[in-house]
């Protein structure tokens, strides 16, 4: 089986996995390994055939790089969890835990091989509880039937990353944001605890139904955003909300991204916290207005500013536009609009910079993307300096100005990644511009937690 595999991966991608198994010193998913992983989740959630191999080789990246895992091993309870791991830590054998595969960046990608860890079966929302508004779920439970339960019971968990078939779990290991971070901040912001399971099948439950603690160290943060590579998460409490009776999109053009820009501080300046405030450039309006065949207002408007609300009533709504409206109007807008609908993107790279600096650092990027002749469209969370980027062209060329892109948001007192994670694709550019003391500690917090390596090697850094 695993040699006409071997042969499988050698003939289509030139490289033999085995060798590099053995160069790392991780062991091989062997017959006699097979039959244990059989006894633990049962030969219905075991898969060695290409077809299913190929399919979880590669992520969502907009350019995937095909990385085979071994076998594909599909758990459907924390104990299985805790038991594969167990066999995993024992024989060296790197496991790659994965839920939804709708990351951008390479993060549930088995790099070396070896087991990978799906917990798409583990998609049970387990409690919605009223009185204390929480939920309780299971990792692979996708945003849209967590959506779905909490709105049946009255409440509401208003995180919108862009990808409502992304499951909780992989939100929760890459701190995922999205649309309406402005006003309720991103996923850590709304986890109260966490099920997981350590590299060597131990289980840990961290916080809980509470809303505060000051109890020792906080490992429930410390796991949120890890990618994987410290703990395999199995279950999560998160807090809940009421739902908003009524929201809105005003849709704001502007002659100039800068004049878009320095409008966001005074937004939010006037008193009124918008849910989020996102920007497009003309270029990828003109993509938007192409994918939904339809024309939008003001297209020809070098940057626009999409202002999203949501309130208790509709009076509040209407009122607060009225007021941020004027101050775009005062800052150089050509108008405001009520959109019907938001618009996302997949994009290559999500540099987070001081929202105030937004406009400053896409000047430098356009400058960049001149020298090289390839264009990059720039869009993003301006209340919150999320800045994406979408580099057409060559590839080689591409890594350059990703490797420019990403030092210059360093010089703007940015960050690499502001919600997608460093995962795979990240990991060349964030090793050079890390601080060497902050790595130092990263491999530190690592090799307590997984002293063998065996949890999601390769990913964020070596």
């Amino acid at each position: 089986m695993f040699s006409s595999t071997k042969k499988y991966l050698f003939k289509k991608f030139g490289f033999n996995l085995m060798d590099g198994l053995f160069k790392m010193g991780y062991g091989k998913v062997t017959g006699r390994i097979l039959k244990k992983i059989k006894n633990i989740v049962g030969e219905e959630n075991i898969f060695t055939d290409k077809d299913e191999l190929e399919k979880y080789s590669h992520d969502e990246m907009p350019i995937p790089k095909f990385y085979f895992p071994e076998v594909v091993v599909k758990s459907e309870n924390t104990q299985q969890v805790s038991k594969i791991l167990v066999l995993a830590n024992k024989e060296k054998i790197p496991v790659t835990p994965r839920c939804g595969g709708t990351g951008l960046c390479g993060g549930c990608v088995p790099i070396y091989g070896g087991i990978l860890l799906s917990l798409e079966k583990m998609n049970r929302v387990l409690e919605v509880d009223e009185e204390n508004f929480v939920a309780v779920v299971e990792a692979g439970v996708a945003l849209s039937d967590l959506y779905k339960a909490v709105e049946a019971k009255g409440l509401y968990y208003p995180l919108l990353p862009g990808e409502e078939s992304a499951c909780v779990g992989g939100n929760v290991a890459t701190n995922a944001g999205g649309m309406r971070a402005v006003k309720y901040g991103v996923t850590r912001n709304f986890v109260l605890g966490l099920e997981a399971v350590l590299p060597t099948g131990e289980i840990i439950q961290t916080g809980g139904k509470f809303v505060k603690s000051s109890t020792g160290y906080n490992l429930t943060q410390l796991l949120i955003g890890s990618e994987g590579t410290l703990a395999v998460i199995t279950k999560i409490v998160l807090r809940l909300m009421i739902t908003p009776k009524t929201r809105f999109v005003l849709l704001v053009p502007f002659n100039n991204l800068y004049d878009a820009i320095k409008t966001v501080p005074k937004i939010l300046k006037c008193g009124i916290i918008p849910t989020g405030i996102e920007f497009m450039e003309r270029d990828a309006i003109k993509i938007v207005e192409e994918y939904v065949g339809r024309k939008i207002p003001h297209s020809e408007a070098e940057a626009s500013l999409l202002i999203i609300f949501d309130a208790e009533k509709e009076e509040e709504v209407y009122e607060a536009s009225e007021i941020i409206g004027k101050v775009c109007m005062e800052n150089g807008a050509l108008k405001f609009y009520y959109a019907l609908k938001n618009f996302g993107k997949m994009d290559l790279a999500d540099v987070v910079v001081p929202r105030s600096r937004i406009a400053e650092f896409l000047i430098e990027v356009k400058k960049i993307s001149k020298r090289y002749g390839l264009p990059v469209v720039g869009y993003g969370h301006a209340g919150d300096g999320n800045v994406h980027l979408h580099v057409y062209g060559d590839g080689k060329l591409r890594l350059k100005i990703f490797n420019e892109i990403y030092k210059i948001g360093k010089k703007f007192d940015g960050a690499i990644s502001g919600e997608h994670g460093i995962g795979l694709e990240k990991k060349r550019f964030f090793l050079k511009i890390v601080d060497k003391k902050q790595l130092e500690l990263m491999k530190g917090i690592k090799k307590v937690f997984d002293p063998n390596n065996i949890l999601n090697p390769g990913k964020i850094f070596d």
